[in-house]
């Protein structure tokens, strides 16, 4: 276990530090911003994306949206592609607003910040549903990217070997949606979020 010495004494680091979980020194600017942070949390499965006022009794989650929750507004592909992150950044972004949230300051923790990453598009959706957040614009994905179209030619230039047409997109199919017409699927769910939150 890493210890520090100061003086006589031994520090031992907190836990999360130790485990490389989280970076105090980021965490610290962050809080001193006095802005509530818009956290965005990637996996391998999913999205979530929570925004977040720090109190002196502890973090409280103002607003939050999570991949799985698309599905109620009829989204039939992957809860973990750029497509989704947008999507789940536009919920979280309006029920942010409804909270009276105007403006926020964008907490990725310990990942590492690479254009078009599924972080950035997740920050566009939030931007489009009128919150405020200072970025660089050269990291947000483009709109093609946003609306799947780098995943329909991919799966237009599959279709000629079935075998791998149907192994990648099986999910896709399961659901009864064709990869190909991923970006007019995005469009009607991100209008049904909208027609929702968005007046």
């Amino acid at each position: 276990m890493p210890r520090k010495k100061y003086g006589p004494h031994e520090v031992i680091e907190y836990r999360r530090k130790r485990e490389g979980r989280t970076d105090y020194q980021r965490r610290i600017k962050l809080l001193r911003s006095g802005k509530p942070r818009l956290v965005v949390r990637p996996s391998l499965k999913h999205v979530r994306v929570q925004v977040i006022q720090a109190e002196l009794d502890g973090d409280q989650t103002l607003a939050s949206a999570f991949s799985k929750e698309l599905s109620n507004f009829g989204w039939k592909g992957q809860t973990s592609n750029t497509p989704s992150a947008y999507l789940v950044g536009l919920l979280g972004g309006f029920r942010a607003k409804k909270t009276g949230v105007e403006e926020c300051i964008l907490d990725i923790d310990r990942h590492v910040p690479v254009p078009e990453a599924k972080i950035f598009a997740a920050l566009k959706g939030t931007l489009d549903a009128g919150v405020t957040i200072s970025h660089e614009e050269d990291v947000i994905p483009s709109e093609e990217r946003i609306q799947g179209r780098h995943i329909a030619q991919y799966a237009e230039s599959l279709k000629s070997d079935d075998e791998a047409y149907q192994n990648q997109f099986s999910k896709y199919l399961e659901n009864d949606l064709a990869p190909e017409d991923l970006p007019e699927h995005f469009n009607q769910v991100k209008q049904a979020i909208i027609t929702k939150y968005g007046g």
